[in-house]
C-alpha cells in the first residue's frame, strides 16, 4: 500500500535560499519511489507586497507548494502568518495519512496541530547540528523547550547520524529514536571513468567559516612550495569574491580556481573530474557532500567530527582532525600517491548499497508502516 506523505520541514530550497535544506527535498525523492510524497514548505519575504503568494511546481516528480508570506520586523506576527501560511497551504493538498517534518524549529508546531486537530502522525527527521554537544551552549532554553514540546508529539525521532542520536538522548529527548541517513542520487553521481593529468583537490560547500575555505587554500599554497603536479577547485554558494583576494594576493591563481553556485548535475561532473574532495569543517552532521563524492569513485580528506567517520574509513579517505597540519599531511600524502583508497567503482557500490535512494526509501517505509499499523 502507498501511503499519503506530506513533508514539511523548517528548512527547504526557495527562491530567497536556493540551496537552504536540499537534503530535505532529497528524503522526499527518495520516499516518492515507495509512496505518494507532496511537499509543503513556508517562508517569509521582506520584499512581498501580498501577504501570501503561492509558488507550485513539480519538482522531479514531486508536487511542492510554498507559500511566500510577507515578513515584518515584529517575530510574533511573522509566526502567526506562518502558521497561516501552512494553513492556506494544506487547504490544496491532500490530506495525508502521515506526516514528515523536518527539523525541530517551531515552525513544526505545524505537524503538532495537524495530530492534534485531525489526528494525523508524526515523525520529525533532524539535521541540525545545533543540537550537536559541541553546540550546545548556544542553544536558548526557548529554542529546547520548544523542540521538546513538539518531539513529545512525535511517533518516531529520526536523526541523519548516530553521533547526533547519541547527543539528542543527552540533551533529554526520550522519544522512540532512529537513524535514517541523508540520501545521495547514485544514478546522478555515477563513477568516472577519466584520469587527470595533474591531480584535482575538490572543495564545495557554502564557504561560511565553519568550513574552513581559507585553512584549505593556505594548505595548498604551502603543498606547492614542494609540488606542482595538482590543483585545487573551490566554490559553491558563498563569499567568492574574498577568497579570490586571498588566492590573488598569494599568486596562487595558476593552481586554485574558484567556481560560483552550481546545480547538482554540475557538482556530480565537478566530482567525476576530481581525484580528492576536501571537507575541512570545525563541525558537521551527516554531510551529503561526502556520499555524493564517494558515489562518484572520488575518495575524501575530511575532519573527525559529527557523523563523518560513520562513514569514512582508510578505504575510502582520511580522517583528520581541524589542524591545518594534518590537512597538509593528508594532501601531502595523496599527492604522494600513499594511499590505499578502494577503486571509484568499489567506492560507488559502498555508497549504493547504504545510501541509495531505493535504501533510504527502504527505511522510511518500515518506519511508516510501524507508525501506522
Amino acid at each position: 500500500m502507498r501511503y499519503k506523505i506530506l513533508f514539511i520541514s523548517s528548512w527547504f530550497p526557495n527562491k530567497i535560499e536556493p540551496t537552504n535544506g536540499n537534503f530535505v527535498q532529497r528524503h522526499a525523492e527518495a520516499v516518492s519511489l515507495l509512496h505518494d510524497v507532496e511537499i509543503l514548505h513556508t517562508i517569509g519575504d521582506s520584499d512581498q507586497i501580498a501577504t501570501f503568494i503561492y509558488d507550485e511546481k513539480i519538482i522531479n516528480n514531486v508536487r511542492t507548494l510554498i507559500v511566500y508570506y510577507q515578513q515584518t520586523g515584529n517575530p510574533v506576527l511573522n509566526f502567526i502568518r506562518r502558521m497561516k501560511a501552512y494553513k492556506k497551504g494544506l487547504a490544496k493538498m491532500r490530506q495525508p495519512d502521515l506526516v514528515h517534518a523536518n527539523v525541530l524549529h517551531n515552525s513544526m508546531l505545524f505537524a503538532v496541530y495537524l495530530k492534534s486537530k485531525f489526528r494525523i502522525p508524526f515523525v520529525v527527521t533532524e539535521h541540525w547540528s545545533g543540537f550537536l554537544k559541541i553546540n550546545r551552549h548556544k542553544l536558548s532554553k526557548i529554542q529546547l523547550f520548544s523542540a521538546k514540546k513538539i518531539a513529545e508529539k512525535a511517533s518516531f525521532i529520526l536523526p541523519v547520524s548516530h553521533y547526533l542520536l547519541n547527543d539528542l538522548k543527552e540533551i533529554g529527548f526520550k522519544n522512540k529514536m532512529k537513524v535514517v541517513e541523508n540520501v545521495v542520487d547514485t544514478n546522478l553521481f555515477h563513477v568516472k571513468n577519466l584520469k587527470n593529468e595533474k591531480l584535482v583537490f575538490l572543495h564545495i560547500s557554502n564557504l561560511i567559516q565553519l568550513k574552513n575555505p581559507e585553512k584549505i587554500i593556505s594548505a595548498a599554497i604551502r603543498l606547492s612550495e614542494e609540488y606542482s603536479n595538482f590543483e585545487l577547485q573551490m566554490g559553491g554558494d558563498g563569499d567568492i569574491e574574498t577568497l579570490n583576494e586571498l588566492i590573488k594576493n598569494y599568486n596562487a591563481e595558476t593552481f586554485i580556481t574558484t567556481f560560483p553556485m552550481l546545480t547538482l548535475q554540475e557538482v556530480s561532473n565537478k566530482m567525476r573530474k576530481s581525484d580528492c574532495f576536501i571537507l575541512f569543517s570545525d563541525y558537521e552532521n551527516f554531510p551529503c557532500v561526502l556520499l555524493e563524492s564517494l558515489s562518484t569513485g572520488t575518495p575524501v580528506i575530511a575532519t573527525k567530527v559529527g557523523g563523518i567517520p560513520e562513514i569514512i574509513n582508510d578505504k575510502n579517505g582520511i580522517l583528520i582532525s581541524n589542524s591545518e597540519q594534518e590537512l597538509y599531511d593528508a594532501m601531502k600524502k595523496v599527492v604522494e600517491q600513499k594511499t590505499n583508497f578502494d577503486g571509484p567503482e568499489k567506492l560507488h557500490e559502498y555508497i549504493e548499497s547504504r545510501f541509495s535512494m531505493i535504501k533510504i526509501a527502504e527505511k522510511f517505509d518500515k518506519i511508516y508502516r510501524q507508525v501506522l499499523n
